[in-house]
């Protein structure tokens, strides 16, 4: 069993017609759904929808002082719109899991398998 991360993709700026109501609550039960049957499999572990990218901060450390910089890490029109960490028995596993969040959200995912613990022991 490992954990991967689903990570959203949208691009800033994207023309995209205004939901009617009735297909937001559409939307939102398939995400609901989705979720539930994440969790019931025992799949779901985290997930979450981020702000946009004019709403980062970028923390860096340089030379014992900590800086600041608002706005992203990376000036690009696409940006990680939100994410999920799932639990899955291996790769195929994931990809089928991936492939139902980009049915329900309509963006891509990228799926990427967290490394071991990197942990440092003391």
């Amino acid at each position: 069993m490992g954990q991967y991360l689903l990570s959203v993709h949208s691009v800033e700026g994207e023309a995209r017609e205004q939901p009617e109501p009735e297909q937001m609550r559409a939307y939102m039960a398939g995400i609901a759904s989705l979720e539930a049957e994440m969790d019931a499999e025992g799949a779901f572990v985290f997930g979450g929808h981020l702000h946009g990218p004019d709403a980062a901060t970028v923390v860096a450390a340089r030379d014992g002082d900590v800086v600041l910089t608002d706005g992203p890490f990376v000036e690009a029109k696409e940006h990680i719109a939100g994410f999920y960490i799932i639990n899955a028995k291996d790769l195929d596993a994931a990809l089928a899991w991936a492939g139902k969040v980009a049915g329900a959200v309509g963006h891509p995912i990228e799926l990427r398998p967290f490394a071991a613990s990197g942990r440092v022991q003391a």
